[in-house]
C-alpha cells in the first residue's frame, strides 16, 4: 500500500468529522477551504472526496481524506487539501449555499 498521510485515524468521532465535511464538497461546487494553521484556499471541487485507508510516517493504519480543487481562470492550477486540516468549508455557489 503506497499511500502515505501526515496523520490518520481511527476512532468513529475522526471519522465522522471527515465525512461530515465531505458532505459539503460536491463535484464542482466552489469553495473556500478555513483551514486549522489560519490559512484559507478557495477553488473549484473536481470530485467529490471519500475516505480512504492511509498509512502515517509509524506505518499506523487508519483513515483520511483529501480533495483536489482547481481553478478555472488558472486552469494550471490545482491543489490538493487533506481533510483533516480544514475547519470550516464556505460555499461560493449560490445553490449549495442555500442548501447549507
Amino acid at each position: 500500500m503506497g499511500r502515505q498521510a501526515h496523520q490518520v485515524y481511527t476512532d468513529p468521532a475522526s471519522i465522522r468529522k471527515l465525512e461530515s465535511i465531505i458532505d459539503e464538497l460536491p463535484a464542482n461546487g466552489h469553495v473556500v477551504l478555513l483551514m486549522k494553521d489560519g490559512s484559507s484556499c478557495d477553488g473549484v471541487v473536481s470530485a467529490r472526496p471519500n475516505v480512504q485507508l492511509f498509512r502515517d510516517a509509524d506505518e499506523h493504519e487508519g483513515v483520511n481524506a483529501l480533495v483536489q480543487l482547481q481553478r478555472p481562470d488558472v486552469p494550471e492550477w490545482s491543489r490538493r487539501v487533506w481533510l483533516d486540516q480544514v475547519v470550516r468549508v464556505e460555499h461560493l455557489d449560490s445553490s449549495m449555499a442555500s442548501e447549507s
